[in-house]
C-alpha cells in the first residue's frame, strides 16, 4: 500500500486546513488589501510591514509568539477561555489562526497590486452611474481583479500546504487532530522509513508542480516578483 490510513488522514487534514485559511484570508485579507491600496495614511508603511512580517520571520519564531499569544495566559487565549470556547494551542482551530497570519502576506499582496494597477477611474466612472460601494465590488472590483484574487487564492493555499514549522509549534504532532503532511513526513525521517517518507514527499512535490503550473496557465503574468512586493 502506498499510504498508510495515518498518511491519507495526514493528507485529508492538510487538505481541509487549507480550504478552510484559503477561504478565510480571501474575506480578512480583501478589505486590508483594498485598505492599502487606496490609503493615504501615515499608519499604511507599518501595517504594510506588519502584514509581510511572516514572509521575512523564522516559522519557529512565529510559531513561537503565537503560542504565547494564543496560549493560557495570552491575550487571545485567555478571552477565548472566559467565552468559554476551550483552547486554540494543539487544535484544529490553532492551526487556522496560526495559518491565517503564517500565510496572510501570499493573500493580500496579490490582491493589493491588483486593485492598485486597476486604478481608481473604473470605480469614479462606476459611481458616476450611481453603482453603491457592493455594486462596485461584484462589477468592478471582482471581474477586473480577478487573476490577482486568483494568484492570492492559489498562493495562499499552496503556502499553508506546505507549512512545517508553524504549525508544529502551535498544533503539535496529534494524529487526525494536528498532525500534517509536513509534519507526518518529519515522523518518517525520524523512523527512518524513507520509503514512506519519498512517497508523501514526492506527492508534495507534484502537488506544488501542478499549482504552480495552472497559476501560471490561467494567470501568465503571475509570478513571485509581481504577487509578493
Amino acid at each position: 500500500m502506498l499510504f498508510s490510513d495515518a498518511d491519507i488522514t495526514a493528507i485529508w487534514l492538510t487538505t481541509k486546513l487549507a480550504f478552510v485559511v484559503t477561504l478565510l484570508l480571501l474575506v480578512i485579507g480583501t478589505p486590508i488589501a483594498w485598505w492599502l491600496a487606496n490609503s493615504n495614511s501615515r499608519w499604511k508603511s507599518p501595517v504594510n510591514a506588519l502584514v509581510a512580517l511572516p514572509i521575512v520571520l523564522p516559522p519557529s519564531v512565529l510559531g513561537f509568539y503565537l503560542l504565547i499569544f494564543m496560549g493560557p495566559k495570552g491575550p487571545l487565549g485567555e478571552l477565548i477561555s472566559t467565552l468559554g470556547l476551550g483552547t486554540l494551542p494543539f487544535t484544529f482551530s490553532g492551526l487556522v489562526v496560526a495559518s491565517v497570519i503564517y500565510s496572510l502576506p501570499f493573500v493580500v499582496q496579490p490582491i493589493q497590486n491588483a486593485i492598485e494597477a486597476l486604478g481608481k477611474r473604473p470605480f469614479e466612472v462606476a459611481a458616476t452611474l450611481r453603482a453603491g460601494p457592493w455594486d462596485r465590488f461584484w462589477t468592478v472590483l471582482l471581474p477586473q481583479a480577478r487573476p490577482g484574487f486568483l494568484t492570492a487564492a492559489v498562493l495562499g493555499f499552496a503556502h499553508t500546504v506546505g507549512e512545517f514549522g508553524v504549525v508544529l509549534m502551535i498544533g503539535g504532532n496529534i494524529p487526525g487532530e494536528t498532525q500534517v503532511v509536513s509534519v507526518r513526513i518529519y515522523d518518517h525521517v525520524e523512523a527512518l522509513d524513507y520509503g514512506s517518507a519519498h512517497a508523501l514527499a514526492f506527492t508534495m512535490v507534484a502537488f506544488s508542480f501542478v499549482v504552480l503550473l495552472a497559476l501560471y496557465t490561467l494567470n501568465p503574468r503571475a509570478g513571485f516578483t509581481t504577487a509578493i512586493k
